[in-house]
């Protein structure tokens, strides 16, 4: 009915193990197609099957074009399966997708066109759960349209930045501007500012950041037992140094550079501008950190082992 050549082939082409290759053939009489076909249909119960697990781990891949970029967050369910090359290949191309097609949101993503592979994203996704056999989730992406778009990915792609300059056109192209764009994304990573800067918060956050550090204020001067009104009086003139430490906190321009502690980041991109006879301006930028905010499932491996040996 069907060879030992025959599974082989369908497992190369596939990617699916070698005993479901072979039952796929059983279950359609050796007939190659309808063995593709089926085990596309197993495939999409594997997939749904595994949707309800939980992906906390995962990858952040960024793409940059000549006139766009995109970064983007993939998870999967193992920090094991999150180095397979198939699942860290599929983010990237998750990314470039993104940069290139504009997607409005993840569903316009899902059914943008996979390069290379003649089916929507959604269909590809689905492939790499059955090969891979966990369950995988894009989470979440971000498209920059034109301009000087540089990226930082850490060494364990659990973290990337996608960061947007804004140059004049005499150093647009200065291998000194591509340097401070990985200089800025390694200092988000490590980091974290929230903001770019504080006009980039909204005035209810800034309202209610500056009613915190006055309460914690006012009842450190209760504490030192200083009458009500001198503490109210002290806590106003404290607050505006702590709000001043809140926004080198969040804000990235107000940060110290990391690189050189003698200068702002703001201050530092002007330094650099100056020595290269032009302008730039930090436009804005995106930090994902895998799997960050996810709940993860705390398993018992001795609960495992029981079940797996029948019993549990």
């Amino acid at each position: 009915m069907f060879t030992a050549a025959d599974v082989k082939n369908l497992r190369e082409i596939t990617g699916v193990g070698m005993m479901d290759c072979k039952k796929a053939l059983t279950e359609s009489n050796g007939d190659f197609d309808k063995a593709v076909a089926w085990l596309r249909e197993k495939g999409l119960a594997t997939a749904q099957k595994k949707a309800g697990r939980i992906a906390a781990e995962g990858v952040v891949a960024v793409f940059i074009a000549a006139d766009s970029a995109a970064i983007a967050e993939v998870n999967i369910e193992t920090d094991f399966a999150a180095k397979n090359e198939s699942f860290i290949k599929f983010a990237d191309d998750v990314a470039a997708v993104a940069a290139e097609k504009n997607p409005a949101d993840l569903d316009a993503l899902l059914d943008a066109a996979y390069p290379g592979e003649g089916k929507p994203v959604k269909d590809v996704l689905i492939d790499r759960v059955q090969v891979i056999g966990e369950n995988i989730q894009i989470r979440r992406f971000e498209r920059y349209g034109a301009g000087v778009n540089v990226s930082y990915i850490h060494h364990n792609k659990k973290i990337g930045v996608l960061i947007q300059l804004e140059t004049s056109e005499n150093i647009k192209d200065k291998a000194e501007v591509a340097e401070l764009g990985r200089d800025l994304g390694m200092q988000i990573a490590a980091l974290r500012p929230r903001y770019l800067d504080s006009s980039s918060i909204s005035e209810e956050a800034i309202a209610t950041e500056r009613d915190i550090q006055y309460n914690k204020a006012l009842e450190e001067n209760r504490e030192k037992k200083l009458p009500e009104d001198k503490a109210q009086q002290v806590a106003e003139k404290m607050v505006a140094g702590r709000m001043n430490k809140f926004f080198e906190e969040v804000c990235l321009v107000n940060q110290a550079f990391a690189k050189n502690g003698d200068f702002t980041v703001e201050a530092y991109v002007k330094h650099v501008a100056k020595e290269l006879g032009g302008e730039i301006k930090i436009v804005k930028f995106t930090r994902y950190e895998a799997g960050e905010g996810i709940e993860k499932k705390a398993d018992n491996f001795a609960e495992e082992v029981a079940k797996m040996a029948g019993t549990n």
